[in-house]
């Protein structure tokens, strides 16, 4: 099922809030669109599962960062949600 811009846009608040673990019980439900794949990867990213985050990443058929920071990711998935 893919995820609507609002449902991504409260997994990002749990993000910004910290709780990748609410964030990811709302992105894991879209393995095939591209900003969900990205959005889960991110959770990843905030888990420390860097593994993980890769293969979402890959998933969405984005560039893996050589420096991968949550919050960064965040403020671009974000920009990207809000145009």
């Amino acid at each position: 099922m893919a995820l609507s811009r609002a449902q991504l846009s409260k997994a990002v608040a749990h993000m910004e809030a910290g709780d990748w673990h609410a964030a990811h019980e709302i992105v894991q439900r879209d393995e095939d669109s591209p900003l969900a794949c990205w959005a889960h990867g991110i959770v990843h990213i905030m888990e420390g599962d860097l593994p993980n985050a890769r293969y979402w990443y890959a998933q969405a058929k984005r560039a893996f960062p050589s420096k991968p920071t949550a919050a960064g990711e965040i403020r671009a998935l974000k920009t990207e949600l809000s145009t």
